[in-house]
């Protein structure tokens, strides 16, 4: 082989980044002057961005501005960091709802590699990375593609995330693309009902980590239990919406093979009220994200000629 082509899975969440083995928040500011302090600070064209904390509002596209691009280089040099890595060829393997694949693909490869080198720095660390290939996948199919042939040939994968419910039917172990759905159903609208309702009861909101870790774990110690209350029962409600909108849409929760996957994946397995041995849960956060980067390593290992590799 000539040369080395490191892949990076990133998973661009309305509320979190996602790599094989990291996470954080969409948060990206500004800092106008040099920081004091570079943790999470991204150093690019000559400008200091913060990045975690508070999550972006959610807009109609993550290309309208340079956000999501700045928070990639964060997602992929916090991965390489991990790998001991500062300067490689990486094929950055991500994905896009499958049914708004074919309309934004395009865009979103063209926004992701709009620089073939990138030098930039992170938490003062200097990277420099050369793109070989942006690769999009689709997400949910990418949540389970590692394990696809452990599941039952017709399944139906229901894909949870910050803002859309992705729901995906799969026969002989291929996604069926008439049948997929995208719903802006996901854990931000469910978020904001939360609030609502701790305004119109105590006039106080809570934020989003703490109502995180309820989903998450279904429990919250910080928390008075007349706001934990407040939560779960939400949270109960919530998962009644996403039954219905399966049952809506044809699916039997009694009879139907589905996985749950993404970050709602908790949720219904802790709040919801059906537990057959037809029903399955990949809490992983990163599950997305791990599976951009094992499709992405099979279409390297598929296309060596492509990238001029022996």
């Amino acid at each position: 082989m000539g040369k080395h082509i490191e892949v990076v899975g990133v998973d661009h969440g309305w509320s979190g980044m996602k790599t094989a083995t990291q996470v954080f928040t969409t948060g990206v500011k500004e800092i106008t002057t040099e920081p004091a302090f570079f943790q999470n600070i991204v150093e690019y064209n000559g400008s200091y961005y913060k990045v975690g904390g508070k999550r972006l509002e959610v807009r109609e596209l993550k290309v309208e501005n340079d956000n999501f691009y700045l928070l990639t280089l964060a997602a992929v040099a916090k991965e390489l960091n991990r790998r001991g890595m500062r300067n490689t060829d990486i094929l950055l393997s991500v994905g896009l709802p499958l049914t708004r694949f074919g309309a934004e693909k395009k865009e979103f490869i063209e926004y992701l590699s709009k620089e073939k080198e990138v030098a930039f720095k992170f938490d003062k660390k200097p990277y420099h990375i050369r793109i070989a290939r942006v690769s999009v996948f689709p997400q949910c199919y990418a949540a389970v593609a590692d394990r696809i042939k452990m599941l039952p040939k017709r399944v139906v994968v229901v894909d949870i995330g910050s803002w859309t419910i992705d729901i995906m039917p799969i026969e002989d172990y291929a996604p069926n693309e008439a049948e997929c759905i995208t719903i802006r159903e996901g854990l931000i609208k469910c978020m904001r009902t939360i609030n609502e309702e701790c305004i119109r009861l105590y006039g106080k909101e809570l934020s989003e980590e703490d109502i995180q870790e309820v989903m998450q774990t279904g429990k919250n110690d910080k928390l008075p239990q007349k706001y934990l209350d407040i939560v779960k029962e939400c949270l109960k409600v919530y998962v009644e919406k996403v039954y219905n909108i399966l049952l809506e849409h044809g699916y039997n929760l009694e009879v139907n093979e589905i996985v749950f996957v993404g970050g709602g994946a908790s949720v219904v397995n802790r709040f919801g009220e059906y537990d057959g041995k037809n029903i399955r849960y990949i809490e992983d956060v990163k599950a997305n994200a791990k599976g951009y980067e094992y499709l992405g390593k099979i279409y390297l290992a598929t296309h060596k000629k492509e990238f001029g590799l022996g």
